[in-house]
């Protein structure tokens, strides 16, 4: 058996202890202890530890067990980094690394409120990335290749883009750039009135209220404009604006630049043949891992800084910071016992009147009920069957049916439809139980969906009526609008006969309420609280994931076959990026893409998301494409994560990849996705949190950069956002973080931002000095 001396070197006041310890190479176990071996590591845990050791048992549990600091030590080492910052500030380092675009603070103010001090992590040398010149040159040709596409559609959507990417673009595409300023310690203190700037913005912040003021009108209220003459037609698959009729006779529609089925087939193409690239996967699966590394050295040199900055805010701790439940679905929002509760209420209290028809029979819920012999009081939890099991994993099908209480398809009609013989009476008040629990919890918030399936013109409407005649509305909640990719079951059924149908029965409502309010006024009013749209069905199916050019255009879809995920996208997309034009002409709210994506299925999926979503749902398959994963971390994509439901359908809980994306600095947000199938709790996003921080050993700074994540990538509005995060929440680094409404310290935000800028740096430097050189 090899051996190996331990040597251990501790500065106590002006004594020095040496102590040399001799040992195996695995720890010993309990039959080779001896009473000399136990007062050996009792003496270097002393050493190890300090004069204070008295504190500490003399009994060790094993000779192998290092006893743990306890809370009092603890506290004092968090005493000794407040004195070690207070030190800091009085004499600091001549400079520090940037903190980002921020401009404006006064004379007497603690520079680390603005430029962090804590221990940094970086490579010196000129060639810092571990590969090649040429290897590099090539992958960032490549991945700005990448992101310049992303730009193109991001822009003309009218959806996010980061500010720093685009500089960085910017730079290589002769653009002019906006002209940054790099704040550090030797900027701000050479500057006195930059300085008294940034304390007027920290004092604005500070006097900027954490709430939102609440609505003292009708929800529903809002202004009606006057037809503007435009005329509107579906061109193979698209929506054209014409400003009049002349011009729509002579097919001279207003130009908004939506990339055309080609340009996008193109695009599709170009990137998916990058993704297969060898350098390029293995340079990003190089810099994944780096990005791995250096946070979990951040975190070993960092974390006691960082629980001591949250220590020393008031107030604010993971509780009382606002979460936003990014993925959850209207139609699963309770949990199975409120459910049941509601139902059983139901039965006793309105149990006469008809919510149904069975043929030309009207049956009223007593009816329903006894038709399956059963009462209030049979029921329970699991009679209703609607929880996920183990016989969920990788059957969809199942899945779906767990939506059916009782596995009867006419209880999900009448309590979890908005269209039905009661015009969605029960399922309204269902939702406003939740939203009183909402209430409640005050510092929770719902992204809820809500179904429109294409197979009508009147669907929009319909909703509409049922959301403002039941007064469905929560300042804590906004919709998207989900479609599901179920073209095949109504070309079966002949509901539709081409795809174009379903673009037509989708956007020409939303299309002739932007043109006219008045024509859909339930629409219009209904619309100030959709933030976007998503797409969902089981991506698991099989589907061919690459088309051409030559693909038939919506108007001629008129096979069985269903049209792959990429087609559905594109055709979204483009009706999207053409309403948002349209609205914002009109001075109207625009809407956003944030598709179901990634869950399953082939990786083209992420890749036309990437092309053209703002953020994502799931996102699990972005573990097996490095460099789709190190693209969607460039352009900070937000990816709103479900490890519950993941954990019923597609991939155990032990193997989500969640920590390594947010340890990489992935934009991650943690949802519940269908709180009636995996949750138990009143309140199911909490649940997801705390399984979550039990399972991967969480942080309270992770668990609160995780909430932040998820207000940032939501679509609740700006102004409503600058009471959350605070007013300068669109800064970047640590000028957009109010850690007393985040609780995200200084040093977290800081490093994410200087980590994301060195990576950008290291891609856009190596293209621009070969530039240079030529």
């Amino acid at each position: 058996m090899s051996h190996t001396v331990v040597q251990c070197r501790m500065e106590n006041g002006a004594e020095d202890t040496e102590c040399t310890s001799i040992g195996t190479e695995s720890p010993p176990n309990g039959r080779m202890s001896t009473d000399k071996e136990g007062e050996l590591y009792r003496q270097l845990s002393k050493t190890l530890i300090g004069s204070d050791g008295h504190q500490l048992s003399n009994e060790l549990s094993a000779p192998y067990e290092f006893p743990q600091f306890p809370i009092e030590q603890i506290e004092t080492k968090l005493l000794t980094v407040q004195k070690e910052k207070e030190i800091s500030t009085a004499a600091a380092p001549a400079r520090e690394p940037s903190i980002g675009t921020v401009h404006d603070i006064d004379d007497d103010v603690d520079l680390n409120d603005f430029v962090p001090h804590f221990q940094r992590v970086n490579i010196s040398g000129e060639d810092n990335t571990g590969v090649p010149t040429e290897d590099l040159q090539s992958a960032s040709k490549l991945l700005i290749k990448a992101l310049d596409i992303r730009e193109k559609y991001m822009r003309v959507s009218r959806q996010g883009f980061p500010s720093n990417v685009n500089r960085f673009l910017s730079t290589i595409n002769g653009k002019p750039v906006t002209e940054v300023q790099v704040m550090d310690r030797a900027t701000i203190e050479g500057n006195p009135r930059l300085l008294k700037r940034l304390l007027d913005e920290r004092r604005e912040s500070l006097n900027h209220p954490v709430h939102p003021p609440k609505i003292d009108r009708d929800p529903w209220d809002c202004e009606f404009l006057p037809d503007n003459g435009t005329v509107l037609k579906c061109v193979k698959g698209v929506f054209m604006v014409y400003e009049n009729e002349a011009n729509a006779e002579q097919n001279k529609n207003i130009d908004y630049g939506v990339p055309d089925l080609e340009t996008f087939v193109r695009d599709m193409q170009l990137l998916c043949a990058l993704i297969a690239d060898g350098p390029l996967k293995s340079f990003c699966y190089r810099r994944l891992s780096y990005l791995s590394s250096k946070f979990q050295l951040h975190v070993l040199l960092n974390e006691l800084r960082e629980l001591a900055a949250q220590k020393a805010v008031p107030h604010r701790d993971f509780y009382n910071v606002r979460k936003v439940d990014t993925h959850i679905h209207a139609a699963s929002c309770m949990n199975q016992k409120h459910l049941l509760r509601f139902i059983k209420k139901t039965l006793k209290t309105d149990g006469d009147s008809p919510v149904c028809k069975a043929g030309d029979k009207l049956m009223s819920l007593r009816d329903v009920f006894e038709s399956m012999n059963l009462t209030a009081y049979d029921l329970t939890v699991d009679m209703l069957d609607v929880h996920a099991d183990r016989n969920t994993f990788h059957r969809f099908d199942k899945f779906n049916a767990k939506y059916n209480p009782i596995g009867e398809s006419r209880l999900r009609e009448v309590f979890m439809k908005t269209d039905n013989h009661v015009g969605g009476k029960y399922f309204a008040k269902l939702i406003k139980e939740v939203f009183v629990d909402l209430q409640e919890s005050k510092y929770q918030n719902l992204e809820l969906r809500l179904s429109i399936y294409g197979r009508s013109l009147n669907e929009w409407d319909k909703l509409a009526d049922w959301a403002i005649n039941n007064n469905v509305y929560s300042d804590n909640v906004r919709w998207l609008i989900q479609v599901p990719r179920l073209y095949d079951i109504y070309r079966a059924n002949n509901c539709v006969e081409t795809f174009q149908q379903i673009i037509r029965n989708l956007f020409q409502p939303l299309f002739e309420v932007t043109k006219d309010p008045n024509s859909h006024p339930s629409l219009h009013r209904f619309l100030q609280y959709v933030i976007g749209f998503d797409s969902v069905d089981d991506e698991s199916k099989p589907e061919n994931p690459m088309f051409d050019v030559d693909v038939p255009t919506p108007d001629e879809w008129s096979d069985a076959e269903n049209p792959p995920y990429s087609y559905y996208l594109y055709y979204m997309f483009a009706n999207i990026t053409a309403l948002n034009h349209f609205r914002e002409d009109r001075g109207l709210n625009t809407f956003v893409f944030r598709p179901h994506c990634g869950e399953a299925g082939p990786v083209q999926h992420l890749v036309s998301a990437f092309i053209m979503c703002e953020s994502i749902s799931h996102g699990l398959l972005l573990r097996k494409v490095p460099v789709l994963q190190y693209l969607y971390y460039l352009c900070q994509i937000g990816i709103a994560m479900s490890p519950l439901s993941n954990n019923s359908l597609f991939l155990n809980y032990n193997r989500s990849p969640l920590p390594d994306y947010l340890s990489r600095g992935l934009n991650v947000s943690i949802s519940t996705d269908d709180p009636l199938q995996f949750h138990f709790t009143k309140e199911p996003l909490m649940e997801e949190y705390s399984i979550a921080a039990q399972v991967w050993k969480l942080s309270s700074c992770d668990m609160c950069e995780l909430a932040r994540n998820s207000v940032i990538t939501s679509g609740f509005s700006h102004h409503v956002k600058q009471h959350w995060l605070g007013p300068n929440y669109t800064r970047e680094g640590v000028a957009g973080n109010d850690m007393t409404r985040t609780n995200v310290p200084d040093i977290r935000v800081c490093y994410r931002y200087e980590t994301l800028m060195t990576e950008l740096s290291n891609i856009f430097r190596s293209v621009l000095n070969e530039v240079e050189e030529k």
